[in-house]
């Protein structure tokens, strides 16, 4: 699992859905007191899975993060914090600023409605609401993205995937490639509508 979060971030490069020192992936296995994240500002395009960063889980119903003061893990730690604390099993969260979704909600699309036309994307992912403009790495930008998500209180979430206007899209899945294929089926219809130059409907 670590060594696909290093291979995952890779192809992102790869594809152009981030730059070097972007993006952040996380996975928490089913059971563990402790989450592996990439660390901040190290670049993802040679991350191997040394650098991925281990963060220990107090135990008992008040959980919260045992940080290292000598480590640096991603900036958008909340956001991952908050979609895995009290999941009930494998999940993994991805997080990049991928080209055609990005591009997407700048150009108006409400990501939900132009998923609802392409049966490739909502017979295996659901589309969450956009999440509106707002600071990256900020508390509000988590707290945003993890209600648009759906999060219940045991863990659970509505949705696979959410756009971030102005920002990026973050994903969820047992494994990253899980996360990644969400991200990838979006980012592929995105890419047809706006080569369209379908207008998106007025509200």
């Amino acid at each position: 699992m670590i060594t696909a979060i290093g291979d995952v971030m890779r192809e992102c490069y790869k594809r152009g859905w981030i730059t070097t020192r972007d993006g952040n992936c996380s996975v928490r296995r089913k059971g563990e007191l402790k989450i592996a994240i990439t660390p901040s500002a190290v670049r993802k395009n040679i991350i191997h899975p040394e650098s991925v960063l281990r963060i220990k889980i107090a135990p008992g119903s008040n959980s919260r993060l045992l940080m290292d003061k000598s480590s640096s893990p991603s900036g958008e730690l909340e956001m991952h914090w908050q979609l895995l604390q009290n999941t009930k099993k494998t999940r993994c969260v991805l997080h990049v600023h991928s080209t055609n979704i990005v591009s997407a909600m700048y150009a108006g699309w409400d990501l939900q409605v132009l998923a609802e036309d392409f049966p490739e994307v909502f017979r295996y992912t659901r589309v969450g609401p956009n999440v509106p403009k707002l600071p990256a790495i900020s508390q509000a930008l988590a707290d945003r993205t993890s209600a648009a998500f759906g999060l219940q209180k045991n863990g659970s979430l509505e949705y696979d995937v959410v756009g971030q206007t102005n920002h990026g899209v973050c994903a969820v899945g047992k494994t990253p490639w899980d996360a990644f294929e969400h991200i990838e089926r979006l980012e592929h219809i995105c890419e047809i509508v706006l080569r369209s130059g379908k207008a998106p409907p007025v509200k």
